[in-house]
């Protein structure tokens, strides 16, 4: 099956801003988000497919490549775990182009290459992303084999210039009019030969290891932020520099709150009596309790603001706001004596007319027009 266009998936011109995706993108994750469509395969299809249009376009050099050359500029099944574009840019034009592609040159003219950049997902509760953590993870990467350092010889192996390319790592191949370089089929770019491969890597020089990294959240991190972890990624080949590692949070749904940037928003249950006749009430914040105070007749779906008890964003700015939904709660499981008083009460607001009730009374109006046309 044919992936979708990557702006397509997010919902975005060509033209777009950054952070114009990651707007779109947050808005797709909530939506589509695990945590809120247990067991729907078609929502978590949905969040991976924005996932992957999100971690391309926002990042220059990938998104370069897609603009150039579509997926195959930046196929992920390249590289393991994590993939770059000068990945990607290796596999269609390395063998033809070598070091302008593929990688650059080390010591003697051998082919040097970066490691491959990877990306973590990492869950974070609500609390965790307002005010920052230190937290380990745990993943696995390619990293420089312990015995061999790298070169990919056992101990004590003789390393020889290459005969084939003469230590250059590359070898010059005449196609009719045309000279074109190569990455030497037999030192793989190294310009050496080890006479005794090393059995720990199997002379890579290099092995999948399990690796535990210390990350700290910084606070007011926001689903879709990503931390950098330089040198972190996968180890590079023939003494090339390591990758990076990409910290990609994901804020878990909170039993309380919703957030939208760097406000806040909850639902705060009310009685009838209070609703009507006015009072205080002790509504929880991610800062602490406070004591909210109700006016007299507060319909329900009234929303009040509480000024910086929302989150400090992670890129400064002001603090955000709590906004509270307030939801009048009917009364259940009355007894007889309760029913009675209710009763008796509704028999006292009939007496008052439309005033106890005047948009009950406006809707009936209204109703009673249209069935008069």
């Amino acid at each position: 099956m044919s992936k979708r266009d990557y702006y397509e998936v997010l919902g975005v011109e060509r033209s777009a801003s950054e952070t114009e995706i990651k707007k779109a993108y947050r808005r797709l994750a909530q939506k589509h988000h695990p945590d809120r469509n247990p067991d729907n395969k078609a929502s978590e299809d949905s969040f991976k497919e924005a996932k992957e249009a999100y971690e391309v376009l926002t990042d220059s050099h990938k998104r370069a490549a897609y603009d150039q050359y579509g997926h195959a500029g930046v196929d992920p099944n390249r590289g393991g775990q994590g993939f770059s574009s000068s990945d990607a840019f290796g596999d269609i034009f390395g063998e033809v182009f070598g070091d302008i592609f593929g990688g650059r040159r080390g010591g003697g003219g051998r082919q040097v290459y970066r490691g491959a950049d990877l990306r973590y997902d990492l869950e974070l509760t609500l609390e965790q992303a307002v005010f920052g953590d230190s937290l380990n993870i745990d993943f696995t990467t390619l990293s420089e084999c312990d015995v061999c350092h790298g070169s990919g010889g056992a101990p004590g192996a003789k390393v020889n210039t290459c005969e084939t390319c003469h230590g250059n790592g590359q070898v010059r191949i005449q196609q009719g009019f045309f000279a074109v370089q190569q990455t030497c089929p037999k030192c793989k770019g190294r310009g050496q030969t080890i006479s005794a491969p090393c059995d720990h890597c199997l002379g890579q020089g290099r092995i999948r290891k399990k690796k535990t990294l210390a990350v700290k959240v910084p606070a007011g991190v926001d689903t879709g932020d990503r931390i950098r972890l330089q040198g972190e990624g996968e180890a590079g080949r023939n003494g090339g520099p390591a990758g990076d590692l990409y910290v990609e949070v994901h804020v878990k749904e909170h039993a309380l709150f919703e957030r939208d940037g760097a406000n806040l928003s909850c639902e705060v249950p009310v009685s009838f009596v209070t609703a009507a006749l006015g009072g205080s009430i002790e509504v929880p914040t991610l800062h602490g309790n406070v004591v909210l105070k109700v006016p007299t007749e507060t319909q329900s779906g009234r929303v009040f603001r509480l000024k910086e008890k929302g989150v400090r964003p992670v890129r400064g700015g002001a603090i955000g706001d709590l906004f509270c939904r307030v939801m009048v709660e009917t009364p259940v499981n009355l007894n007889e004596e309760q029913k009675e008083l209710l009763q008796r009460f509704e028999q006292s607001m009939l007496k008052g007319g439309a005033k106890h009730s005047p948009r009950e009374s406006s809707w009936l109006d209204g109703v009673k027009k249209f069935f008069s046309k």
